[in-house]
């Protein structure tokens, strides 16, 4: 893990192939319970929100705080998920209300292995910091006629500090692919999340990010496209520990 957060701190973001993110993933915990935690994808609920009249995602949220100092991660109850206008052009300004991530799939060895590293790499970046963590899992169905869009918002930032999106499966799909800017518009990157565990490391401060429209490779199958999204958003000690903080 020594060169990821240099990557991140130099380009501001780094993108992990498969097979490495998981070497890095077992060193930080096990992932025993994949298959049921990959299979939970299939029970999202329709995302209600869509401003552009999409019924293409599905999605659940949860989240969780982190003190500084202290080992492991705690979730926290329900909220609603929420961003200014500023970093949403589509959805900014309101309440989202999602339906909660399961208590299998959330407290289970894989949700906790992605916590830890996502914990330990962060931590190195920013030490000594309380985090608000939100966790996301989305389902893009693109359908003939269709197309499926992971980033509507477009090219995007999402008001945090760091952010992970590990694909959990990809099935029928064609395109999909990331690409990253500066604050200035330059393409600095661009890259496919194509396996499972494919990794996008974000440093949100510093950079946009965006995913290409998906379609169906064969319009008579069905397609989906299943990534989780993991964000790390600083905020003060005493927050984290005393009470749930505000939905940001």
């Amino acid at each position: 893990m020594n060169d990821l957060p240099l990557s991140l701190a130099r380009d501001g973001f780094a993108f992990v192939q498969a097979r490495r993110m998981r070497e890095l993933l077992e060193r930080c915990g096990a992932l025993d319970d994949w298959s049921r935690f990959a299979a939970s994808w299939s029970d999202l609920e329709l995302d209600t929100y869509m401003a552009d009249g999409g019924r293409y995602r599905r999605r659940r949220h949860a989240t969780f705080a982190a003190a500084a100092g202290a080992p492991g991660t705690e979730r926290r109850p329900h909220q609603p998920h929420y961003q200014t206008p500023e970093y949403n052009r589509l959805h900014g300004g309101i309440e989202r209300w999602f339906a909660p991530l399961s208590p299998e799939i959330a407290a289970g060895p894989t949700m906790r292995t992605i916590l830890g590293f996502c914990r330990a790499l962060f931590d190195r970046l920013s030490p000594d910091t309380s985090w608000h963590i939100e966790l996301h899992q989305f389902r893009i169905e693109p359908h003939p006629g269709e197309a499926g869009r992971p980033t509507p918002e477009g090219m995007h930032r999402d008001g945090v500090d760091y952010v992970l999106v590990l694909m959990v499966d990809r099935q029928n799909i064609a395109s999909g692919m990331t690409s990253i800017h500066d604050l200035e518009g330059n393409q600095l990157g661009s890259f496919t999340l194509a396996e499972p565990l494919d990794a996008a490391l974000v440093y949100d401060r510093r950079v946009y990010h965006g995913v290409t429209p998906v379609e169906p490779i064969d319009p008579g199958r069905p397609a989906h496209r299943d990534v989780l999204v993991v964000t790390f958003r600083a905020e003060p000690a005493a927050a984290a520990i005393s009470s749930p903080p505000p939905a940001t």
